[in-house]
């Protein structure tokens, strides 16, 4: 018979012990790498995010700036464009056989001028400011009844020289008469008048200057004679 060995319990115990504690420590040792490869790899992720978040952040932040230096137009508002209205200018030249301060006085006489102008219905002197005068038209023209009114302002005058107005509401107008010495017992007067084509006569604009200008020269026509008469019963 073979003798087997005895082995003390207490060597056996310990020999179990040493064992379970290597498992253990080999176990722990797994245990804390895993933990630092994990925590490792975290810190790399939220490295990576926080990396991306200022990223997009700071393009973000760029674009805002870029958009903020641009500069944009501001909106453009379109008006309707208002008519263009056409003027017209008529002159006419008359030879008056009255002294020319008789002519003067005569013109001067704003009350008076539709006696002898054809197409004047009514000047009225405002009696407050003798300067302004309410001037109304009647006539019948282009088979249409034309009604017009105005309020004109007499402009310093040059006596015996030049008598000048301008409208200042209703329909637009201006004008100049002036008159030149031709003898002691005659003088030259020269009417201008400048006005606002109406809307209602724009169809039949080419043919109003001269129908104008025509009833303008009836009109100095008529006032040679009603200066004459004026001037023989103005007291001398």
């Amino acid at each position: 018979m073979s003798a087997t060995a005895a082995v003390p319990a207490s060597t056996t115990m310990s020999g179990a012990s040493t064992s379970v504690s290597a498992s253990s420590a080999t176990a722990a040792v797994h245990i804390l790498n895993y933990s630092v490869v994990s925590l490792h790899g975290k810190r790399k992720s939220i490295s990576a995010s926080s990396s991306s978040f200022i990223s997009r952040y700071s393009f973000n932040c760029d674009i805002s700036r870029s958009f903020r230096r641009i500069s944009y137009p501001s909106p453009i508002r379109i008006r309707p464009l208002s008519p263009v209205m056409e003027w017209q200018d008529c002159t006419v030249k008359s030879e008056v056989d009255v002294p020319i301060s008789v002519a003067y006085k005569c013109y001067s006489d704003r009350e008076a001028i539709p006696e002898w102008m054809p197409f004047i219905s009514s000047v009225k002197i405002l009696e407050d400011k003798p300067d302004l005068s309410r001037w109304s038209l009647k006539y019948k023209a282009f088979g249409q009844n034309i009604e017009y009114s105005w309020l004109a302002r007499n402009m310093q005058p040059t006596p015996n020289q030049k008598i000048h107005w301008r409208s200042l509401e209703g329909l637009p107008n201006r004008g100049a008469v002036r008159f030149f010495p031709k003898g002691p017992s005659s003088c030259i007067i020269e009417l201008t008048v400048s006005y606002e084509v109406p809307q209602l006569l724009v169809p039949v604009a080419s043919a109003l200057k001269p129908f104008l200008e025509n009833l303008l020269d009836r009109g100095l026509e008529r006032f040679a004679r009603f200066a004459k008469s004026y001037s023989a019963d103005t007291p001398k």
